[in-house]
């Protein structure tokens, strides 16, 4: 016996024909699976990587482009290939590399002394309510004055050595690193509180295994965001009568024009914060791998 399609005209479902086993007549036709397979894990045709470079390779084209027409000349913008020489000139010469391992220095240090203050304060404002009244006020008074507009101060305080570079580099990384760190603590859902309560968990217990894992995302984001102002507070940090650094080597091409190396300072600038924006981000992969998160179409 079988279901066969229903009759033209007729208002009946439409539906297509299964062997069925009769009696004595043996196995029934095997019906074929076909595996589902979810969209997000099919692969394209493109590799990713390829579509990622595809834009600055682009710009960069368009960029040669421009400048070989003549629309771009050099005294307003070098050539990818001037720069690419005077880039090289410089690592060759070891001016270069002087000044990157001076302003990782600097980064590393306020970028520590930023994380350890930043989480520190976070830490008693997000867990205690007498540490938020006393804390989170002066921290958000503090947060809208610019960094950039201490600068004197710090002259003043500081003098012009490392303090003073130091000092705005840590200013600029511990306002977002205490938002963020703070909005994940108090973003912990309240059912998980209760729930290791019910578990006999000790405060300590729940501020280490529900409390922190909890906000450890938010953690992660403000350490992102918090690299990429550290790199932008090392730009203003090393104007201020700096010797060594790229941005002494920015000073110095300013002062004789010298298009071609600033724009290679700032592409060390990009690449440098590239990097740490990829560390990061693998260092978050490795300790978020418990949290489901989407990923893109």
């Amino acid at each position: 016996m079988s279901i066969s399609h229903a009759p033209p005209g007729s208002s009946g479902p439409d539906i297509s024909p299964i062997p069925v086993s009769k009696a004595g007549s043996g196995d029934p036709a095997p019906l074929e699976l076909v595996p589902l397979v979810p969209t997000s894990s099919r692969r394209t045709r493109v590799p990713r990587w390829l579509r990622r470079t595809t834009g600055p390779l682009v710009l960069l084209a368009l960029w040669q482009l421009l400048s070989s027409t003549g629309v771009l000349t050099s005294d307003v913008l070098a050539s990818p290939g001037r720069i690419a020489q005077v880039g090289w000139d410089l690592v060759d010469s070891g001016s270069l590399t002087s000044a990157l391992t001076t302003s990782l220095q600097r980064v590393a240090i306020g970028l520590l002394l930023g994380t350890v203050i930043g989480t520190g304060l976070a830490l008693v404002s997000g867990l205690f309510r007498v540490g938020e009244d006393l804390v989170d006020a002066p921290v958000q008074m503090l947060r809208t004055v610019p960094f950039v507009g201490l600068i004197p101060l710090f002259i003043i305080w500081f003098g012009i050595g490392e303090a003073p570079k130091v000092a705005i580099i840590t200013l600029g990384v511990t306002f977002p690193l205490y938002l963020n760190v703070y909005a994940g603590i108090r973003g912990v859902d309240s059912q998980l509180i209760e729930a290791g309560e019910s578990l006999g968990l000790s405060r300590w217990g729940l501020v280490r295994h529900v409390v922190l894992p909890g906000a450890l995302p938010n953690a992660m984001t403000g350490l992102r965001y918090s690299l990429g102002i550290a790199w932008l507070a090392l730009v203003f940090a090393e104007q201020i009568n700096a010797d060594a650094g790229i941005g002494f080597l920015m000073v110095q091409a300013r002062d004789f024009l010298q298009t071609d190396v600033i724009v290679v300072c700032l592409i060390v600038y990009a690449f440098l914060g590239l990097l740490a924006d990829f560390l990061v981000r693998t260092l978050e992969r490795l300790l978020l791998q418990w949290r489901p998160t989407f990923t893109g179409r």
